[in-house]
């Protein structure tokens, strides 16, 4: 099983769309293993946007993450990171698909409502940023036989 971290962003949060974002992720068949709301900081953005540090963009981004709460939130199932990607859709929710969560409910490419790991590494790198390992539980419920065939389990 697979770990990813999705961020709920302020634009989220203030349309008020956590529950039907949450909603597709979780009718996926995810795991939440994780999830707080909090107030990111300045130190907490520049590290996990550490790889856009000398873009043009960089300033906006971190004022726009750190204005207002975010969700964030560790999911765990098979196939996670591509297929929360798939869900979330193209950075620029003009050009996301119809039927992504973007595609949906942004027409910015910076206020696009989520953030999803894009790799193994970055999932276990960004993790790390926003959850310590306490924090993260080890659960399962019993309804992986409506999601999943025997062999893939």
């Amino acid at each position: 099983m697979q770990r990813t971290l999705v961020l709920l962003k302020p634009d989220c949060l203030e349309r008020r769309l956590v529950g039907t974002v949450l909603a597709r992720l979780e009718r996926k068949g995810f795991q939440i293993v994780a999830m707080k709301l909090l107030q990111v900081t300045e130190e907490l953005a520049s590290r996990h946007y550490a790889e856009h540090l000398e873009k043009p963009f960089y300033p906006q981004l971190l004022a726009y993450i750190t204005s207002d709460p975010v969700l964030a939130m560790v999911l765990e199932g098979r196939e996670v990171i591509a297929t929360v990607r798939k869900l979330v859709g193209a950075t620029n929710g003009i050009l996301a698909e119809p039927g992504t969560i973007r595609g949906d409910f942004s027409t910015s490419g910076q206020r696009n409502l989520v953030h999803a790991s894009d790799s193994a590494a970055s999932a276990e790198r960004e993790i790390g940023i926003f959850f310590r390992p306490e924090e993260i539980l080890t659960w399962k419920t019993d309804d992986s036989s409506l999601y999943l065939a025997e062999h893939e389990k």
